[in-house]
């Protein structure tokens, strides 16, 4: 008798097992059949925001549908990686990030509502340079002299961010580390709006991506004093790399990954990274690429697998860097 139970109760486990196998796999080859929502951390304009919609634009053409930003602000971006962790697993709801949002956030932030297992990686789409750059009436023309001023004025400089957390936020806290200087750092919802301010001369100057500042540094809005890369930038050829300007040890090279919520399935995962695939392969977010002072990765650096390890890796490294950021 007991044994003709546990056997009962194995068929009804299998049975669900495979019920459940269907349906995951019915709603896989469906997948997708509405529009989708791309949750950007920040608010529109800023450097994620901009090359999440170059690239939803086109992954929307790859897929058949729609997908719609949702510009989440507030926190650094664990506002809205909050509510992507807490999205169906269906893939109808995935999120940029960056280092500041899927990596430094958890140094910043410790007592978050997820972790790093909180999301599935299914694609890096982009790799950005971090730019420092002054209001355009600021009393130096070139790094050194902003150095030497912010040394001779300890505290009395301030460099907008686009919140604690942020990939600008890293920028602008690598920068500071590299020069010895102490400035403010002064955070906002966003990229751009810590550029408006710039502008407008109320703050001093901006740590950002090239993506989101070259226009202002083109139109001379703001004035560009380095680049955090090793190589000058083609759209912004006579901006000086780290090294050119004397200070080798600010590196601010980046990236923007796209994630769904954990438990997503592995099918839906691979329709998704085969449509960021696509997209930033295409002529249309090659040539938006290169206007925003952007790369995209290398066939490489494609895979769920390759995201994953750039996160695991900037996890240890702001650990070390923003020790002393810790809440």
């Amino acid at each position: 008798m007991k044994k003709t139970r546990q056997n009962k109760m194995l068929r009804r486990w299998f049975a669900a097992a495979a019920a459940l196998l269907l349906a995951t796999t019915a709603q896989a080859q469906d997948f997708p059949k509405r529009p989708i929502t791309m949750i950007v951390p920040f608010t529109a304009g800023g450097t994620s925001d901009v090359i999440a919609r170059a690239v939803a634009d086109q992954m929307s053409a790859a897929l058949g549908q729609t997908i719609i930003i949702e510009n989440v602000g507030g926190a650094g971006g664990s506002t809205a990686l909050t509510r992507a962790a807490r999205a169906e697993p269906d893939g109808y709801t995935i999120a940029i990030g960056n280092a500041g949002t899927n990596a430094a956030t958890y140094t910043i932030y410790p007592k978050l509502s997820f972790t790093p297992d909180s999301f599935a990686p299914i694609a890096v789409v982009a790799k950005t340079f971090g730019i420092v750059a002054l209001r355009k009436d600021f009393p130096a023309k070139d790094l050194k002299e902003f150095i030497d001023y912010a040394k001779k004025n300890p505290g009395k400089v301030n460099l907008g961010h686009a919140g604690v957390g942020s990939s600008n936020y890293l920028i602008c806290k690598s920068f500071v580390h590299a020069a010895g200087i102490d400035v403010q750092l002064v955070g906002y919802r966003g990229a751009a709006l810590a550029l408006t301010d710039a502008i407008g001369s109320q703050i001093d100057g901006v740590c950002d991506a090239a993506a989101s500042v070259s226009q202002a540094i083109d139109d001379k809005l703001v004035k560009a004093v380095v680049v955090g890369s090793t190589v000058r930038l083609a759209s912004l050829p006579e901006l000086p790399t780290s090294a050119e300007a004397g200070l080798p040890e600010f590196e601010a090279q980046g990236w923007n990954g796209l994630f769904a919520p954990k438990g997503t399935p592995p099918e839906i995962i691979a329709k998704l990274n085969a449509a960021a695939r696509t997209a930033v392969a295409s002529d249309a977010v090659k040539k938006r690429f290169v206007d925003l002072s952007t790369v995209a990765p290398d066939a490489n650096e494609l895979t769920p697998e390759a995201l994953q390890q750039l996160v695991t890796r900037d996890v240890a490294k702001y650990r070390t860097l923003l020790a002393d950021d810790k809440k």
